[in-house]
């Protein structure tokens, strides 16, 4: 007991309890409070884009939408659509539209991506929907283009015909071209579906699908693609093939014929 008591009467001793005490409790806040802090920061920046994007909807949207994104009988509603759908809209210039019609046609974008965001963040506060992907969702490399290229004919060929360059549909609607679609929008617009689309959520079409899908466009549709058929026709496949041989290759067997029946009724005369 007097050696203890003589190391605690020791003059250093305060000295030491002190760096002790110091050195748990700045470990303490290493551990917890920059954690805490970045929570806190991220939170307050959300909140910021929420009320930023509550403020442009209000002057551009809230007229067909609704003021609180329920909608009216000029516009659906959002509520549920999520932050993707917006993105999609919004950075293609689709919305706002300039007018009402079967579709909205892409245009140029009236907001930049900040103030984009910014809407995505406020339509995203109003009920849950799918998120805006991130570049390693959409980003091609290493997908498979074959299995890309099945998937595109099974299940968007119909309209956007097998290559991605478009066609028409009933009532003035039409499938746009895929060809200079930037890759985030493409996988956008198959999670979320757009206008006449149909949606392909993860539970139908998974993300490494979305991904190949959009190899396979970024493949046909670059300018190192080859047709070996010679020219493309537009991509449509054995319809449009048909029909410029029965055109192009009967017209120029009877012009063939008449002049042959041509030179052989003057030889006659002769």
């Amino acid at each position: 007991m007097k050696k203890l008591s003589a190391r605690r009467r020791h003059p250093l001793a305060a000295l030491v309890v002190l760096l002790f005490a110091l050195a748990v409790t700045g470990g303490l806040y290493a551990a917890f409070s920059p954690a805490g802090e970045a929570k806190a920061e991220n939170t307050s920046a959300q909140s910021t884009a929420i009320e930023e994007g509550k403020k442009l909807y209000a002057v551009g949207c809230a007229s067909c939408h609704g003021t609180g994104g329920q909608g009216t009988t000029d516009g659906p509603s959002l509520v549920g659509v999520g932050a993707a759908a917006v993105d999609f809209q919004v950075s293609t210039g689709r919305m706002p539209a300039q007018q009402q019609g079967p579709q909205a046609p892409k245009k140029k974008k009236a907001y930049d991506q900040a103030e984009t965001d910014q809407l995505a963040a406020y339509i995203a506060s109003l009920g849950s929907g799918p998120a805006v992907p991130e570049k390693g969702q959409y980003n091609p490399e290493g997908a498979d283009i074959a299995r890309g290229g099945e998937l595109f004919r099974n299940n968007c060929a119909q309209c956007h015909n097998f290559t991605g360059e478009g066609g028409a549909l009933t009532h003035g609607k039409s499938a746009p071209d895929l060809g200079d679609v930037d890759a985030k929008h493409v996988y956008e617009a198959m999670l979320t579906g757009p206008q006449n689309m149909p949606s392909f959520p993860d539970t139908v079409l998974k993300p490494k699908d979305k991904k190949d899908v959009i190899a396979y466009l970024k493949k046909v549709n670059s300018k190192e693609s080859e047709t070996p058929g010679g020219f493309n026709l537009g991509g449509f496949g054995p319809v449009s093939e048909g029909l410029f041989g029965w055109v192009f290759g009967l017209g120029a067997l009877v012009a063939v014929a008449v002049w042959v029946a041509a030179r052989t009724a003057k030889a006659k005369k002769s």
